[in-house]
């Protein structure tokens, strides 16, 4: 308990909600992701005392995976690829003029989100390391194929079709570049920029931001978000009202996260898919229940990607691979005897996690109205800003003019698809999850050589995920059909 009770010293509780305010503050700008924040940090945590270093990282991490829903609900830009299903969900009442409930509801189901995760990890940290290690890479392979089937309903209404060529077009643009297992060139065309593929920061900036920009830009009297926002703090009875949808997006949030390689991405997008399924609405049209599954589902993966991490040394996502490594530069080498060799840092782990959840809350609804008065400045002032914010989020991942070119073509491309009908939501989900199931499914194909049939049948798994894709399928092809 002595270890528990560290984090709750008065210097790391400031430098835990100083990571978590910094967090909020970097994911709501469009581009500047979570795994970005962490990875920036693992060379600055160096100079940290490792209790420091640790506390501050937390912070950020929890503070940044909600901080991409501000941008997300209040300009239509989401300021992480995990908050796209809170865009889809949350803009259309911010346009209405409920913005701040939209917050206030996305930042409870945020922190309920937390709280599910860090009780998960730490009394079931067996049943789900059980669970997870029957996903080899077919089963991650089959898991991110039913990624791209959710994209039929996503938030494509009455028009399955145009969802899944969304879709399946995301999943091609992920399969540019150089393949990873043998070295084979795919669609580069001669050029060496695209050796590399398409990283999916300046096509989701470019989607989303360029895309938003280019039909304000189009309209004589584009919307603006109501400077009077209404009620922030939402009523606990709506909260409990949708019980069922945050017990779910919970345990989608934590499974996804304990799968190496799945990440908040998956988490999100099949959450809210799994929402509307069972819910029979499209959260697409407005709607605080597909906030709620999205936000619980975003922030549980934490705690799930802090599993295997933290028992096996294996990164549930790619954020806890630099909360990984900003570890091993102090001596700290996870796995399973993490508790021997370092007794008493996990339970530092688990206070340092609900500081970071607590001071994340705070922080959120400190930070909603301000939000909102920066995001309600007449046009001509906010789109420049705006896409000011774009070129610097496109270009800051790998310094490259090239994918600031790639954002705003994509931007075009984003704006003649809303303009046709096609629905953008899915094919950024293909582009996120495109190098998830082309990777895992060529290391799938080179396990089962010589007997690929018996080994996927043998696979109970893998055999129920088969099962689940098709009837997405056949589901969506249903409702359309009725």
């Amino acid at each position: 308990m002595f270890f528990f009770s560290m984090a709750f010293d008065p210097f790391l509780l400031l430098i835990c909600s100083t990571g978590a305010a910094l967090g909020i503050i970097w994911g709501a700008m469009p581009g500047l992701s979570t795994t970005m924040a962490m990875a920036l940090l693992v060379g600055l945590s160096y100079g940290m005392a490792t209790h420091v270093a640790i506390s501050f990282m937390l912070g950020v991490f929890t503070g940044s995976v909600f901080g991409g829903a501000i941008s997300a609900v209040l300009i239509n830009i989401p300021g992480t690829p995990d908050a796209v299903p809170t865009q889809l969900a949350g803009f259309p009442l911010a346009k209405k003029g409920q913005g701040g409930l939209v917050l206030g509801t996305g930042i409870t189901a945020s922190m309920i989100g937390n709280w599910v995760g860090i009780l998960l990890l730490v009394s079931c940290v067996p049943f789900i390391l059980d669970i997870a290690l029957k996903f080899a890479s077919w089963e991650v392979a089959l898991l991110a194929l039913w990624g791209v089937a959710i994209s039929g309903t996503l938030t494509a209404g009455e028009a399955p079709l145009k969802g899944w060529i969304a879709g399946w077009l995301g999943l091609l643009i992920a399969l540019v570049g150089r393949e990873e297992i043998h070295g084979y060139e795919r669609f580069t065309f001669g050029n060496p920029e695209l050796l590399l593929g398409i990283p999916y920061i300046p096509v989701l900036i470019g989607l989303f931001g360029m895309t938003e920009i280019f039909d304000a830009i189009s309209e004589p009297s584009p919307y603006v978000i109501p400077q009077k926002i209404g009620r922030v703090f939402p009523p606990f009875r709506m909260i409990i009202k949708y019980w069922k949808s945050i017990i779910r997006s919970s345990f989608v949030g934590l499974l996804t996260g304990v799968i190496p390689g799945c990440g908040a991405n998956v988490a999100t997008f099949v959450s809210y898919g799994v929402g509307e399924r069972f819910t029979k609405k499209n959260f697409s049209r407005g709607d605080l229940e597909g906030v709620i599954c999205s936000e619980v589902a975003n922030n549980a993966n934490i705690g799930g990607a802090l599993l295997p991490s933290l028992v096996l040394g294996i990164p549930g996502s790619a954020p806890t691979a630099a909360f990984i490594a900003a570890l091993s530069l102090h001596g700290i080498i996870l796995g399973p005897t993490i508790d021997i060799e370092h007794p008493g840092l996990l339970y530092f782990v688990y206070g340092g996690l609900i500081v970071a959840n607590i001071a994340m809350y705070l922080w959120a609804f400190a930070l909603i109205k301000p939000s909102v008065k920066l995001f309600s400045l007449p046009r001509e002032l906010l789109l420049p800003m705006i896409t000011l914010l774009c070129v610097i989020g496109s270009f800051a991942e790998k310094m490259a003019m090239f994918d600031i070119y790639l954002m705003f073509g994509f931007g075009l491309f984003g704006y003649i698809m809303r303009k046709t009908g096609f629905p953008i939501g899915p094919m950024v989900l293909g582009v996120i999850l495109g190098n998830m199931a082309d990777q895992n499914l060529r290391r799938a194909m080179e396990v089962f050589k010589g007997d690929v049939i018996g080994q996927i049948l043998s696979r109970p798994v893998g055999m129920i995920l088969i099962i689940v894709v098709i009837l997405t399928f056949v589901s969506g092809v249903y409702r359309k059909k009725r």
